[in-house]
């Protein structure tokens, strides 16, 4: 891992930790108890970082999945809750190779992700207006099914530097973790709340055996995620 990865890891994980313990730090200013829960969809740009380096282009997949949201209090001008959300992602990479075959290759793997997320919003407190909105924090996942796509013809043995080893060998660890946060903007109307959202996930495990005697040091998944998110107010 670079030093200006080590560093983003380290302020995002004070930034989890102050909006975790802040609420529960300070005297509640104005307590809430808005409960809501709705659905989410949008597409992950992805990639995967490995080493030895494969050169790579984002692939393109979708993620949806159902959202629950509880607002707790506003602390000055910060609206402070925790969001949990159930989702189907689809991550993978899609390689750029350039050794004159003409072959091209994907892999799209499917997760089920789960991450509980610090919640913190800007704006309009209460009734129908639009909010800036914050969402930090952990992330697992676990792997149901993967797949190869393959060009035909395929030539793998005239890579250049050999690296080939990723070609047919299935993911060795199903179980994945990391830290996801974006922000967007949330408009509240009579109808619900709908939040247009940007995210990034940096994976802080390997799908891969990373021991020694194995050959990839590094096979961790990042991807940038775009979504729109309904939720519908069940306690305000």
């Amino acid at each position: 891992m670079t030093a200006i990865k080590r560093h983003i890891l380290f302020l995002i994980l004070i930034a989890t930790g102050c909006a975790w313990t802040l609420p529960a730090n300070a005297q509640l200013q104005d307590e809430r108890h808005n409960f809501a829960i709705g659905v989410n969809g949008g597409i992950n740009l992805s990639s995967v970082s490995f080493q030895p380096s494969i050169k790579q282009t984002n692939l393109m997949g979708p993620e949806f999945g159902v959202t629950a949201r509880y607002v707790s209090e506003k602390y000055f001008k910060m609206i402070c809750g925790i969001q949990g959300e159930l989702n189907f992602s689809q991550r993978g990479w899609k390689e750029v190779i350039e050794d004159g075959t003409g072959d091209t290759y994907y892999r799209k793997m499917n997760y089920l992700e789960v991450p509980l997320l610090a919640h913190i919003a800007f704006g309009k407190d209460k009734g129908n207006g639009v909010r800036f909105v914050l969402n930090l924090g952990p992330q697992v996942g676990f792997l149901i099914s993967e797949k190869e796509f393959k060009s035909d013809p395929w030539n793998p043995s005239q890579r250049p530097q050999g690296t080939n080893e990723q070609y047919d060998k299935p993911a060795e660890r199903k179980f994945d973790y990391g830290i996801i946060g974006g922000g967007g903007l949330e408009v509240r109307t009579g109808i619900g709340n709908f939040i247009a959202e940007a995210r990034y996930y940096y994976g802080l495990s390997d799908f891969y055996n990373n021991t020694k005697k194995d050959y990839f040091g590094r096979s961790g998944h990042s991807y940038i995620g775009v979504r729109i998110t309904y939720l519908f107010d069940l306690r305000k």
